[in-house]
């Protein structure tokens, strides 16, 4: 990053990390003799409002029996989940607290290859006195991992090195706007992370404050956006559209005969060019809505009616 002015970066750090927050949590485990235990789990937090509500990672905050939130004055304070979407790893979480340091956010649909990225973290808190910071540059978009039985979709792919306990932190530009949400690391990949886009926590989190929950149309599968070399991989005629790799069983898409291997190429209409498109379909039509699928099945461009669904908790 030599040809960046250390300004430009430490501005951007400096202006990001009063917003990101640590979070320590409390949850009921097991011991060798199965005995209940205390066990504590730490992540971070982006602070998104004045009046205290901080997005994290769904996974930092699951089960847990207590949450407490440090702020980079040092308060601890006690956290409450607001409400939580797994199906993109995200939580909204409250603190009591005014005139808290609100997080400057980017449009996230106009990031591009090979713009730098700074992973901010706190998952030490008051231990350590301060955030983590790693930097690199946004190295793909639109990626999706599989990470033990999620899959996760549309994520930034970054090589500055999201740490334990980095989850839930923020990714931010050389204007100190978040980009992204800090998730994941494949432990086989060396160097890579990923971020959810700030456009899809944004969404997010304004179903999780009004309505308690996530409200979209549930299709029940995990696709690819199809491009030449996917279709070379799966020996596919390379038409635009989303690949499918996985239908859940019990999902509309199962009962209404969706297979894997079948390609979307239009859902209500809309064509589907990648994965954001799908999702935007599907936050655009609510549970109960029937739309019509045009798929490329095995040469034959079939149309199914569906009828989505509320998803699954």
């Amino acid at each position: 990053m030599a040809f960046l002015q250390d300004d430009v970066l430490t501005a951007a750090v400096e202006k990001a990390a009063p917003s990101v927050v640590n979070i320590s949590t409390k949850h009921l485990g097991r011991s060798y003799y199965t005995r209940s235990r205390p066990v504590e789990g730490m992540g971070s937090g982006l602070i998104l409002s004045r009046d205290g509500y901080i997005v994290t990672n769904n996974h930092v905050i699951a089960g847990a029996r207590e949450i407490r939130v440090s702020l980079s004055d040092g308060r601890r304070l006690t956290g409450n989940v607001v409400g939580n979407d797994p199906g993109n790893d995200l939580a909204l979480v409250k603190i009591s607290a005014k005139d808290l340091p609100e997080a400057a956010l980017a449009d996230s649909d106009k990031i591009r290859v090979g713009q730098i990225a700074i992973a901010i973290g706190n998952p030490f808190g008051f231990l350590l006195e301060g955030p983590t910071v790693t930097v690199g540059v946004v190295s793909a978009v639109h990626r999706t991992i599989e990470e033990k039985s999620m899959v996760l979709e549309d994520l930034i792919q970054t090589d500055a090195a999201i740490n334990p306990g980095n989850s839930g932190g923020a990714l931010v530009d050389c204007k100190g706007r978040a980009m992204g949400i800090n998730n994941a690391m494949l432990p086989f990949a060396q160097g890579i992370g990923f971020a959810i886009p700030i456009n899809t926590v944004k969404r997010v989190v304004f179903e999780l404050i009004n309505y308690g929950k996530v409200v979209r149309g549930w299709l029940g599968i995990s696709g690819l956006t199809m491009n030449e070399e996917v279709a070379e991989e799966f020996g596919m005629p390379f038409v635009k559209g989303i690949f499918i790799v996985g239908v859940t069983r019990g999902s509309p898409a199962f009962k209404y005969g969706v297979r894997e291997r079948d390609i979307i190429t239009s859902i209500a209409g809309e064509k589907m060019q990648n994965i954001d498109d799908l999702k935007k379909v599907l936050q655009n039509n609510k549970p109960g809505t029937e739309v019509e699928l045009k798929i490329l099945r095995e040469s034959t461009v079939k149309k199914i009616q569906v009828v989505l669904e509320d998803m699954p908790a």
